[in-house]
């Protein structure tokens, strides 16, 4: 199973202050782990919402909102696309990262071509392996 590992944004991350040099030292050697143990297929940090746009589907014509977006539960500061067997694997994982200050990170599950069940017909699940194989996700595995 696949699983997105969603980082927070905090007043910090919103400002642009980037990690110091121990806690990226930290974070190098926990991704490591990851890619050894291969359960990482992504990993990135995120600019913050100030450098970000929103796109607004409302009626017929697309609005875009510039950020920055005030809502902390608006900001994400990373993320990890991991390949696990569980999600008590990815827990496992997680509990192992570099991290403190009373921080909640958010695993969430990917939705696999086998959850759409019948609506994802033959012809949309061959489209849908053609697209993956094309990815540059895909060639980074």
């Amino acid at each position: 199973m696949r699983v997105m590992v969603i980082v927070p944004g905090d007043r910090n991350s919103e400002a642009g202050v980037l990690p110091d040099t121990k806690l990226l030292t930290e974070m190098g050697k926990f991704n490591e782990e990851l890619v050894k143990a291969g359960v990482m297929l992504a990993a990135e940090g995120l600019k913050p919402t100030s450098q970000s746009k929103r796109v607004k589907f409302a009626g017929d014509t697309p609005t875009v909102i510039d950020g920055p977006f005030t809502e902390s539960k608006e900001m994400i500061a990373g993320f990890w696309l991991w390949q696990v067997k569980s999600m008590d694997e990815a827990i496992a994982w997680l509990k192992k990262a570099p991290f403190g200050g009373g921080v909640e990170i958010q695993i969430r599950p990917v939705f696999e071509p086998e959850d759409f069940g019948d609506k994802l017909t033959p012809e949309l699940r061959e489209s849908e392996q053609r697209m993956r194989a094309k990815s540059t996700l895909a060639e980074k595995k």
